[in-house]
């Protein structure tokens, strides 16, 4: 007899892309808050957000199998989130990751050049801390356990 499908999402990361610190832990306090039990990687940069979407540097061995929802702060060293965005809606094996960009911008131009680009979500950071954790929490349970990804999506190496 077959197993019942899992919900994989419970299980899989959360990759989050924020050069700020104190953004840092106040989103993985947000998310504790509500006892996530996925793993939340955090890199520093876009470059780092795209090694560990390809398996490169010091993501070459990591866990096969995409995350269940980035993060992506939009201005960022290296790399800045817009680009990060581009490439992983351009990339076939990426593209169904649902991404979220958490950022403290509110210009319209970034506000539609993310949605142009294939933004699952635009958030931006409040100024308040409450309100700041509770957006975070409500962005990471959604996407890490209600959202269902498309089939298939879910366990692709590289």
């Amino acid at each position: 007899m077959l197993n019942p499908p899992t919900r994989m999402n419970e299980l899989r990361s959360i990759l989050l892309a924020e050069d700020n610190p104190h953004d840092v832990e106040l989103t993985l306090a947000a998310l504790a808050e509500h006892n996530l039990a996925n793993e939340v990687v955090v890199v520093a940069d876009g470059e780092q957000a795209l090694d560990y979407l390809h398996f490169r540097g010091r993501f070459k061995l990591r866990a096969d199998g995409n995350p269940a929802v980035v993060l992506l702060d939009l201005k960022m060293p290296k790399i800045d989130g817009l680009e990060v965005l581009r490439a992983v809606k351009q990339d076939e094996k990426l593209k169904t990751i649902p991404v979220v960009m958490l950022t403290s911008s509110r210009e319209e131009q970034d506000l539609v050049r993310s949605y142009q680009l294939g933004v699952n979500a635009y958030v931006v950071k409040p100024v308040d801390f409450q309100a700041f954790i509770e957006a975070v929490k409500q962005v990471g349970v959604f996407w890490a356990i209600h959202n269902e990804p498309p089939p298939g999506s879910v366990h692709v190496t590289h």
